[in-house]
């Protein structure tokens, strides 16, 4: 195991003596650029992102790297049909022994990602044709694709993976969209509710797999955000799901963590309650809604911040002091249960060589342990 690969490791399983490691996440600087046909900086013209971190001496997490792992295998006699609806418009037809889901999405110039013009479900019998590919999709374990990323990046960081949205989350961001989503939460409650049941199942076949692959850090790709997600639906459907899943995945030994960015003040005080190691991407102010001061307190001496550090400190805005200070506060508060980086990416206005800045901060508190 490499040394960024070990510290990773150890670091979150309590082994590394009181260091932590660095680790932003630079994606949406480099794929932004890439997409606007922007030229990289000299330094890091014609390298591949995973060279950047290479010569950035910084971890990578390696969440789309290993992901590709784990194979979704929906039910025979599911088939999906592309048509181009003009230049901008892509419809998606789902069609199933059940019925069928027709969802269209719009490109644009100014993203690589796509607008949904229309959600895979918007209506009742849409939902009820999800519920029936999810009860009925398997997964399995890819070996090779799992070899093939430890050989491409293994030298960056400890293999992770996240797990699909659960039940709320899922409805608004994979399904139905937030609007639409909180409609069908109370008007359609018991075809919703069977709906999450079977994504659960499904989760827990995913599950089973995890448990049995040799990917030891977890992640809950959630996109938790007090804003659509309000304390009484977390309490009523997020934390019972978050709490079996991170049951299973312990049993097996797994570090369990989540993603929770936007605003997360008024569910903070669940954090300790989830059953979760650690909370990724808790967003501070001045770009969140909470101070590092109260998310210590909420996370207490049991579970692990990753991430910590606001974005908006490595755009010039900010002048590189205040990002020195708040590294500094942030190792203060949370060291060791610490997985430093961006909360959420460096974007890609950002100043790829404030990310130096923050490494050599991380060296010389490492120095101290070794």
């Amino acid at each position: 195991m490499t040394d960024l690969a070990k510290l990773h490791t150890d670091v979150v399983f309590g082994r590394a003596g009181g260091r932590i490691i660095w680790q932003p996440r630079i994606q949406c600087w480099y794929h932004d650029k890439k997409f606007a046909g922007e030229p990289l900086p000299k330094r890091y013209e014609g390298m591949s992102l995973p060279d950047i971190y290479r010569d950035l001496g910084c971890s990578d997490r390696l969440y789309s790297q290993y992901n590709p792992c784990f194979r979704r295998i929906e039910p025979e006699g599911v088939r999906r049909v592309r048509r181009e609806l003009n230049a901008t418009d892509v419809e998606t037809t789902i069609e199933t022994p059940v019925g069928k889901q027709v969802r269209i999405d719009r490109r644009t110039p100014n993203s690589p990602r796509a607008i949904r013009v229309k959600w895979p479900v918007e209506s009742e019998d849409e939902l009820k044709v999800a519920a029936w590919i999810e009860e009925n999709t398997t997964w399995e374990w890819d070996e090779q694709k799992y070899q093939q990323s430890l050989r491409e990046v293994g030298d960056l960081g400890a293999p992770t993976m996240y797990l699909p949205r659960m039940n709320v989350q899922d409805l608004y961001i994979n399904t139905m969209g937030v609007e639409k989503g909180i409609f069908a939460l109370y008007d359609w409650t018991e075809t919703v509710e069977a709906y999450f049941r079977a994504l659960e199942r499904s989760h827990d076949r995913l599950i089973d797999v995890v448990c049995a692959c040799p990917i030891e850090i977890i992640n809950y790709g959630e996109n938790v955000h007090s804003g659509t997600l309000s304390p009484d639906i977390f309490q009523k459907y997020h934390l019972p799901a978050c709490l079996r899943r991170s049951e299973k995945l312990h049993a097996a030994g797994k570090f369990v963590c989540s993603h929770w960015d936007g605003d997360c003040r008024p569910l903070l005080r669940f954090a300790r309650q989830t059953g979760l190691d650690g909370i990724e991407a808790i967003t501070p102010i001045p770009q969140g809604d909470v101070t590092l001061e109260e998310t210590r307190e909420a996370l207490g001496d049991e579970m692990f911040l990753l991430d910590g550090i606001p974005a908006i400190y490595f755009d010039k805005t900010f002048p590189v002091e205040t990002l020195v200070e708040c590294t500094r506060k942030l190792i203060e508060l949370f060291a060791p249960r610490l997985v430093l980086g961006i909360s959420d990416e460096l974007s890609s206005t950002g100043d790829i060589e404030r990310v130096r800045v923050v490494g050599d901060i991380v060296a010389e508190y490492n120095a101290k342990f070794a």
